[in-house]
């Protein structure tokens, strides 16, 4: 309806302008700006809500939700009122949310103010009261739920879809009533065609087919017979509705009715004897006075008109004959997408781009895990990007740069930067602190650790780590907050040696892993690395802190008892280096992602076993390239975390060449199946992660042109 209306509205505007008209076009234009309704376009009308909310005009957004109660909403059933209300008072909550998060209280004191009398008997409003008096109400229990970013695109999603509804039951309402009304028509149509016509006798002097031809229809009768019944079955099918164009492509009901099909046996036959009659009509002499000359006098004459019609009619009898092949198989096409018996799964090729396509084609009929509900991007970087991560309340991200610049930033409710850190001395690794969320540690490449603190934006601390090994390579913070692991590695460039079958072994730098308390400022204790000291690329903690898992340029994943800070199993788990390494949601698992661009779940009860393992692109497990002009390339190794977790653990996230491309963890043979990409990016992506909250989640997508892709993502549950 809203697209019919934008089309009438140009098709007005294109008159008035070939007339000349343009003070009424200058006055058609004013008015379609202040149309209430605009034209009822959804995006529209949430458009002109969320400028009222962001001009902070509270009687403006008041008299536009009246207009559209007035209007639309006080049509509706009864059964909808409440959801209408519920509606009307997240829209309030939602602009006083605006208010207290840009800091403009005298606006949320002014709502109260105007609002106390309608408000103060309504139960859900009495906590909200006190709104302008809590210090700091996003920490607040009651109110926090209020301030994320999962809640404003959820009321949004939600209001869009609600007006949506109303727009589709009207549109759907009025086509099936067309739909109706032009199948009276038809049937009407074809009523009109099966009646005999009645011939006055000089049509029937004029068009009597000759004696040989005269009973043509009885030499086909049994061929005929099966056009009729295939084309009785066509009718028998029920016809098109509304709803058939919400199915995918290859399931809808095809938009054109074949040829013949709708009509009767009697109309088709009826319909075969006009085309030949109407066919032999330009071969016949009009009846005049010569012809009959010509007809009695010339024999020659009149055999060749015969033979003309004889010809005529064998024409049109072979194509009766054929038809029947040519709509059995136009009926199998038709009849291949609703056949109730399908094909046996030894058709199907079973690979994440075809289960990605299936899933994508079918979306009306299986169930999306996730639905992208928006996509942001965050620029302030101008080099490619190393880590990107969030801290624990999921309410700041830091960024760092390969030039060394780290971003702290905000996305809700917009993007802000809320701190730069320009650093003199290289950055390789970045962690948040757990406790409390807003210290974040720096590790740099000349051998420190800086602990930073983004709201007061200055250094606590710094720690000098070791002289010997001055590559911070990989930082984690311990869930209690009262200590960190570092991995600190040397400069050294990798070594070979011959061994005495003539192969090549590359040795691993050399490195270490040291445990520091935050609140001494000091060094505790240094990991036993065997076999031999190594670098060790990327670290993480179980939930509790009991254990650690490394894992180490030399491929090796090690699994530390943080209890008796000693090594409680070690495997080779690589053919190279170890990129990234986590635990899995029930901690009974460990993934890693390696050199080898293999993904692996291992089993930490069983030393060294594989529970599965799969193999990914190097697009999504490095070294990452960006190619330009003139061949240049831009090579990047990996730094950053290559894959993350949703809250339940089902879905993986990882890297690919133009976004994120998240997965789903199936158990058995049946492996990674792609489920949804992301996209949005223009070079590769080199680091993610994924915050979980409630049914939303928020996934990061950094890439080598300086560009974070911020997905906001809710989870459908089944």
């Amino acid at each position: 309806m809203a697209s019919a209306v934008e089309r009438m509205d140009d098709l007005v505007k294109e008159y008035l302008m070939y007339r000349g008209f343009t003070s009424t076009l200058k006055h058609l234009d004013s008015e379609i700006k202040t149309d209430k309704e605009k034209g009822f376009r959804v995006d529209k009308i949430i458009d002109q809500l969320q400028q009222f909310i962001q001009s902070y005009d509270l009687s403006a957004l008041k008299d536009y939700w009246g207009y559209l109660d007035r209007k639309l909403f006080c049509r509706l059933e009864d059964v909808y009122r409440p959801t209408i209300n519920k509606l009307r008072t997240s829209l309030f909550r939602y602009y006083l949310v605006y208010t207290v998060q840009l800091n403009r209280m005298e606006k949320t004191q002014e709502f109260f103010l105007k609002q106390a009398l309608e408000l103060q008997g309504q139960p859900e409003w009495r906590d909200w009261f006190s709104l302008p008096f809590v210090p700091s109400p996003e920490l607040n229990p009651v109110f926090q739920p209020y301030f994320s970013r999962q809640w404003a695109d959820t009321f949004l999603v939600s209001l869009h879809n609600f007006l949506m509804l109303l727009s589709f039951d009207s549109e759907a309402q009025r086509t099936i009533n067309l739909q109706e009304e032009n199948e009276q028509f038809r049937q009407m149509l074809f009523a009109r065609l099966a009646e005999p016509r009645p011939k006055t006798d000089e049509e029937m002097v004029h068009h009597k087919l000759p004696s040989y031809v005269q009973n043509m229809d009885r030499l086909g009768d049994t061929d005929l017979d099966l056009v009729s019944s295939q084309r009785n079955m066509s009718l028998s099918t029920p016809t098109r509705n509304f709803f058939s164009t919400l199915l995918p492509q290859g399931k809808r009901v095809p938009a054109k009715t074949p040829q013949g099909a709708g009509s009767s046996p009697t109309q088709a036959s009826m319909g075969r004897r006009d085309a030949a009659a109407n066919s032999a009509k330009p071969k016949e002499l009009p009846p005049s006075k010569d012809t009959k000359m010509a007809t009695s006098s010339g024999g020659a004459s009149d055999q060749l008109v015969r033979h003309r019609r004889h010809q005529d009619h064998e024409k049109e009898r072979k194509e009766l004959l054929s038809k029947p092949v040519t709509q059995s198989v136009e009926k199998r096409g038709e009849g291949a997408d609703a056949d109730p018996h399908p094909e046996g799964p030894g058709d199907v090729v079973d690979s994440p781009t075809n289960q990605t396509r299936a899933v994508g084609e079918a979306a009306g009929l299986v169930e999306q895990p996730f639905i992208k509900l928006s996509q942001e991007e965050y620029g302030e970087h101008h080099s490619s990007i190393m880590h990107c991560r969030v801290d624990c309340s999921g309410r700041r991200v830091a960024s760092l740069d390969v030039d060394g610049v780290i971003k702290v930033w905000s996305f809700n409710p917009i993007m802000q930067t809320k701190a730069t850190i320009m650093s003199k001395s290289p950055l390789l690794s970045l962690e948040w602190a757990t406790k409390p969320d807003r210290l974040l540690l720096l590790g740099s490449g000349v051998g420190t650790v800086r602990l930073y603190d983004t709201e007061a934006k200055k250094n606590l601390y710094e720690m000098v780590i070791d002289d010997a090994h001055p590559r911070i390579l990989s930082l984690a913070c311990s869930p209690s907050g009262t200590s960190f692991v570092c991995s600190a590695a040397a400069h050294s460039a990798r070594t070979s040696s011959l061994t005495d079958g003539g192969s090549r072994v590359v040795a691993p730098v050399s490195g270490q892993l040291l445990l520091w308390d935050t609140k001494t400022v000091k060094q505790q204790l240094q990991f036993s690395l065997e076999p031999g000291p190594v670098a060790i690329n990327c670290t993480a903690f179980n939930h509790n802190g009991n254990l650690l898992v490394t894992g180490a340029a030399d491929g090796v994943i090690r699994l530390f008892d943080m209890q008796r800070y000693e090594t409680a199993m070690s495997w080779k788990a690589h053919d190279g280096e170890v990129y990234s390494v986590e635990f899995s949601y029930d901690e009974n698992t460990v993934f890693s992602i390696g050199e080898d661009s293999k993904f692996v779940q291992w089993n930490i009860h069983r030393c060294g076993v594989k529970q599965s393992e799969y193999s990914l692109t190097q697009d999504a497990t490095g070294p990452f390239v960006l190619s330009g002009y003139s061949g240049y390339k831009q090579v990047q190794m990996p730094h950053g975390r290559l894959f993350a977790f949703d809250s339940e653990g089902q879905h993986v996230l990882t890297c690919s060449n133009n976004g994120g491309l998240i997965y789903r963890l199936n158990e058995g043979e049946n492996g990674l199946e792609s489920v949804l990409p992301l996209g949005g990016h223009k070079a590769p992506v080199v680091t993610v992660d994924w915050c979980s909250a409630v049914d939303c989640g928020t996934c990061l997508t950094a890439s080598m042109d300086g560009k974070i892709k911020l997905s906001t993502l809710l989870a459908q549950k089944s």
